[in-house]
């Protein structure tokens, strides 16, 4: 591992552990500690999906453009002012602003480290530093929301003032340790600033067209809207309310169910990272399908069998259980698929477009799932369990269209893997 991975690791851990600082306790810091209501509370939720599906389009153009660095620097700054200045707010505009600034800049880094983390590895070694990435994430988002935790006191504003102070902290000292990053030369965009506004917007337009013509690309999109509809949408939504009211569920054990998952994942990630790098990802796609398809069939007991509350809880902590084994074989599997597709120089593009994608589902997720876990459960537990399966079918279909290299990057260690993606050639022959 070289030194500019070994900093963009240390900037994944530091964003994670500053996310989990404050995100847990959104809500509970606009609705009641700034008395704005359950109404305002909830806009600022939705707000930051909003922010992220406004700038996302222009992100990856941005990155391909300008490089992933000077994005994320400026995405950093951004968020790190958002911060600040939601700790600071008082009156709905001001959280409502302050949120979209911060949601603005959370939603562009993830591209942009995925881009930056691309253009720093090679085909064989691309999902190893993905899993990396996935496991310093989950890790920083624990411990940031155990210490956060200890620090809020919802009787005292002036302790969630300290905290978001200390989120914007975290984004200022990753400007500082990003900054410091080196990038290779072949990581430069395929337009300089000076290319004309007229050039730049064909090129832009270009580039989706191209995109939009990768059947590969485009099956992996829908996949991935799938994926993360019937898992992450539903983790803070539809699926703790259906914990809650179908299985009776405590605030407490769906804390130690939500740590399950984190620690399944933070465990497993690396011992599950020998098993995918030797099979094709398509079928390491399907076998998650199969896994989620078990978590709800396990969740259904919880909720909609005969037990006794001690073997509903056991259930329904063994559900985010098997959501984090399927989670840790995903994230060295998608992320760096995404990249083998992507032609020369266009990385930044294809990981922006997927991102959208991912905000997308976790924007309908939470809007479909949480009145269904709420009050339809068997619907609900069914609805999800089949999507799980159609997880399955797709990863199947997928596999189909993509070429033996992209599919299974070990059977082509003799073949030169073109930096930011797969060989021009075959993303062509696949467009």
């Amino acid at each position: 591992m070289g030194a500019a991975m070994r900093r963009i690791h240390v900037g994944n851990a530091l964003g994670a552990f500053g996310l989990g600082f404050t995100v847990p306790y959104l809500y509970v810091y606009v609705a009641q500690v700034r008395d704005l209501g359950a109404t305002t509370a909830g806009l600022v939720l939705a707000i930051f999906a909003v922010a992220a599906l406004v700038v996302l389009p222009f992100a990856g153009r941005a990155i391909v453009r300008r490089g992933p660095l000077p994005v994320l620097l400026a995405a950093l700054v951004t968020a790190a002012v958002g911060s600040m200045s939601l700790g600071l707010a008082a009156d709905a505009t001001s959280v409502l602003l302050s949120a979209a600034a911060l949601g603005a800049g959370q939603a562009v880094m993830q591209p942009a480290l995925a881009t930056m983390i691309v253009d720093c590895s090679g085909a064989e070694t691309r999902s190893r530093a993905f899993a990396t990435q996935f496991f310093l994430q989950n890790l920083g988002l624990g411990v940031g929301g155990l210490i956060g935790g200890h620090l809020v006191d919802p009787s005292r504003s002036g302790s969630f003032t300290l905290l978001f102070s200390i989120q914007a902290a975290m984004f200022l000292l990753l400007v500082a340790v990003m900054a410091t990053v080196r990038m290779p030369r072949a990581a430069k965009g395929t337009e300089g600033p000076g290319a004309t506004g007229s050039r730049a917007t064909r090129s832009a337009k270009e580039s989706w067209k191209q995109l939009l013509g990768n059947r590969a690309m485009v099956q992996l999109s829908v996949l991935g809207f799938v994926l993360f509809f019937a898992c992450y949408g539903q983790f803070e939504s539809g699926l703790s309310a259906y914990g809650v009211e179908a299985a009776g569920i405590s605030t407490s054990a769906l804390g130690t169910a939500l740590a399950a998952n984190t620690a399944v994942i933070v465990v497993a990630q690396f011992v599950v990272l020998r098993f995918v790098e030797r099979r094709r990802r398509s079928r390491v796609i399907a076998a998650v399908g199969l896994i989620w398809a078990v978590a709800w069939g396990v969740a259904g007991v919880a909720g909609l069998g005969q037990v006794s509350q001690t073997m509903a809880t056991a259930a329904f902590v063994s559900t985010y259980a098997l959501f984090g084994l399927g989670e840790a074989m995903l994230s060295p599997t998608v992320a760096p698929l995404v990249a083998d597709l992507a032609p020369e120089g266009m990385a930044g593009q294809y990981n922006s477009a997927f991102a959208l994608v991912k905000q997308l589902a976790l924007a309908v997720g939470p809007a479909v799932g949480g009145p269904m876990g709420a009050s339809w459960h068997a619907a609900y537990v069914v609805v999800f369990l089949l999507f799980s399966l159609g997880i399955v079918v797709l990863a199947v279909r997928l596999g189909r269209v993509l070429t033996g290299v992209q599919d299974l990057p070990g059977a082509g260690k003799s073949r030169v893997v073109a930096r930011g993606g797969a060989g021009a050639e075959s993303a062509v022959a696949r467009a």
